[in-house]
């Protein structure tokens, strides 16, 4: 089981219109989340203004009987994980062998990770306060801007993953499949002393251990440690532990906290959803000769080159132009979502397939100049800044995750805390003043 006698997957050899050295099969899969993650967030909530009061209320197609069962096939968080855990090993490996300090590559991974919250959270500040001034009631504000900070709990945990990465690829080569397994067994351990005790908050433990046990299957992609009867036994073994568990455990059987996370395996998270991250990533490395056989042609090549690298700001903006539909529809034309599970539901999702990429899409193409951070957020930072800017970019995300993008002080804290932790992530002002006198002084020894 030890990694040191694995050899990387096979790449497809790159075609015309596609990008030297991409991993086509991971494009895919990224694809596929991004687009089932806009189109729950749209299809899941149940939306209606209450008569007299004006109050919107926000429930879930997951309170509905029978709703759980589509929160199996939308819960695809789990691949990005194993997406995520792929590119920081290969990342930090390529870093390593071109002499990057861990230190400098925690600085590079923050920045692209935080940078483009910035402008986010500065949007949503500014027009949730702008609305509030111009009379549109506040309780609706605030709860389309809490959907857009929820969604940044992925990023919060992704700054955990990327701050353990350098341990766990160094684990990756001495343990190999041993490492995920640790981590999964200590997520099932946190769950028999939740359930065991009745003490919720020890479940939230599992966030480091099961989304770092996901997250460690993609270093085992990259280092080609997944053969098919792993995959094999990844989905089987998955498919029973998360039937099984969720069934007769005291687990929910619901996999998404979509306006319902106290009813769901996300908040915490729990091994049922580890053993659901497992199938998918078995049953998607089954089908990754012939996902890659496809994405491989010009065709959809051209396609990935063009739309992957807007991915992630997809998955940040997404919620604006959610709300804005949202909210013409319910408060504007006083179209409520359907009844949940009916055929006119299913009619309401249609609609906001046919609706939101004409919006999604320019969008993306207009924010993804933000991906990219400024000139000024340079340097080599140090290993004791990296780390405290990587508590505070997460304590940020966090604060946004709770409180959402609104208005009031807290989302303002959450903010400055980013803003802090990427101000870190630059070379000291000593080190910047030093480095001229080095120079000087060199030179004049020549």
């Amino acid at each position: 089981m030890n990694a040191t006698t694995t050899t990387a997957p096979a790449e497809p050899p790159p075609t015309r219109g596609s990008a030297v050295g991409r991993d086509r099969f991971l494009d895919v899969v990224r694809l596929l989340v991004m687009v089932l993650v806009v189109l729950q967030h749209w299809w899941l909530p149940v939306l209606a203004v209450e008569e007299g009061t004006g109050t919107l209320d926000a429930s879930s197609v997951l309170t509905a009987e029978g709703g759980f069962a589509v929160t199996w096939v939308s819960q695809v968080m789990p691949l990005i994980f194993f997406v995520g855990g792929a590119a920081h090993f290969l990342s930090r490996r390529t870093a390593a062998e071109q002499g990057v300090s861990v230190s400098d590559w925690y600085a590079r991974r923050l920045r692209r990770l935080a940078w483009p919250v910035v402008p986010l959270a500065m949007v949503w500040i500014v027009a949730c306060h702008v609305l509030v001034l111009a009379g549109a009631p506040l309780q609706p504000v605030l709860v389309g801007a809490g959907a857009a900070g929820m969604v940044l709990w992925f990023l919060a945990v992704y700054v955990l993953v990327v701050v353990a990465t350098p341990l766990l690829a160094w684990a990756q080569g001495r343990f190999g499949w041993w490492v995920p397994f640790a981590l999964l067994a200590a997520a099932a351990v946190v769950d028999v002393v939740r359930f065991g005790t009745g003490v919720h908050e020890v479940g939230y433990l599992n966030v480091v251990f099961v989304w770092l046990g996901v997250h460690q299957l993609g270093f085992l992609y990259a280092t080609g440690s997944v053969r098919r009867k792993h995959a094999v036994a990844m989905l089987a073994g998955g498919a029973v532990v998360a039937i099984v568990l969720a069934w007769v455990g005291p687990y929910s059987l619901n996999m998404t906290g979509v306006f319902a996370a106290e009813t769901s395996n996300v908040a915490p998270p729990t091994l049922v959803l580890a053993a659901l991250g497992m199938l998918q990533v078995g049953a998607a490395m089954l089908l990754r000769e012939r996902v890659t056989a496809w994405a491989d042609r010009p065709g959809p090549a051209r396609f990935l080159n063009r739309v992957c690298p807007q991915l992630m700001t997809v998955y940040l903006w997404h919620m604006l132009p959610i709300s804005v539909v949202a909210g013409v529809l319910v408060f504007g034309l006083d179209i409520h979502t359907p009844e949940p599970m009916t055929g006119l539901w299913l009619l309401w999702g249609v609609l906001g397939l046919v609706a939101l990429p004409p919006l999604v899409v320019p969008l993306a193409q207009w924010a993804v100049r933000f991906e990219t951070p400024p000139s000024g957020l340079t340097g080599e930072p140090g290993l004791l800044r990296s780390l405290v800017s990587a508590v505070l970019i997460g304590s940020g995300l966090l604060t946004f995750t709770v409180v959402g993008l609104g208005t009031g002080l807290a989302t303002l804290l959450g903010l400055l805390a980013v803003v802090a932790g990427l101000s870190l992530t630059r070379t000291p002002d000593r080190k910047r003043q030093d480095a001229p006198s080095r120079v000087s002084r060199t030179g004049a020894a020549v």
